[in-house]
C-alpha cells in the first residue's frame, strides 16, 4: 500500500454524531497494541501478534502516516480506518492502471455491534469523496467475515469479484461517490 498522493495530511479532525476521526497521538499507543494483539480483531487478517513484540516495536506515536485515521469515542481510541492506494501486485483492481484507494478498518472488540464502524467509515468515505472527487474506493475482505461483509453492503460497496487467496475466499467490492452509498 502506498499513500493517497499529494494530499495535505493530516486533515482537520472529522466529527460525526458520536466519533472523531483524527491523527494518531502518543496516548493511542496502548490501544494500537491491544488492536494488533487481539485474536478477535485479527481473526481474518493473519492472526494476533505477540504483545511483548508489539511493546518493543510500536513507536511512541503509532500509526502516524497519510491515510490513517484513529477513531475516537468518548475520548478514547476504539479503532482505525485507513485509506491507501492498492498496489498493482494485488490480484483485483477496478482501474486499468490499478492504484485505486482501498478502505481498511480495525476496531477493538468492545466497540463492535454499536454502529461505530459504519459511522466512521461513512465519514471517511465522505471526506475522501470531497477531497478526491470521482475516485472509486475498493474493499477486500474474507467472505467468512460476516461483520465486514455486512458493513461493505451497508456502506454501498458493490461486488466486483470473489477469488481464493491466503487459503480463503475473498470478496472484492467497489464504492463510487457518484452512486448512492446506502
Amino acid at each position: 500500500m502506498t499513500g493517497l498522493g499529494p494530499l495535505a495530511w493530516p486533515p482537520a479532525p472529522i466529527w460525526t454524531e458520536r466519533l472523531v476521526l483524527r491523527e494518531s497521538e502518543a496516548r493511542d499507543r496502548a490501544a494500537f497494541i491491544e488492536l494488533f494483539a487481539s485474536p478477535e480483531v485479527s481473526a481474518y487478517t493473519g492472526g494476533p501478534r505477540p504483545r511483548d513484540e508489539l511493546e518493543r516495536a510500536v513507536p511512541e506515536v503509532p500509526g502516524r502516516r497519510p491515510g490513517l485515521f484513529v477513531i475516537e469515542a468518548d475520548g478514547a481510541m476504539i479503532g482505525t480506518i485507513e485509506l491507501n492506494r492498492r498496489d498493482a501486485e494485488h490480484r483485483s483492481h477496478v482501474r486499468p492502471d490499478a492504484g485505486e484507494a482501498e478502505l481498511g478498518y480495525l476496531f477493538l472488540p468492545q466497540a463492535w455491534g454499536r454502529g461505530y464502524a459504519a459511522e466512521a467509515c461513512a465519514a471517511a468515505l465522505g471526506w475522501f469523496a470531497e477531497t478526491l472527487p470521482g475516485e472509486p474506493v475498493v474493499l477486500c475482505t474474507q467472505t467468512a467475515n460476516d461483520r465486514s461483509m455486512r458493513l461493505a453492503a451497508k456502506l454501498g460497496f458493490t461486488e466486483v469479484q470473489r477469488f481464493e487467496e491466503w487459503g480463503a475466499e475473498q470478496w472484492f467490492g467497489v464504492w463510487s461517490p457518484v452512486t448512492p452509498s446506502g
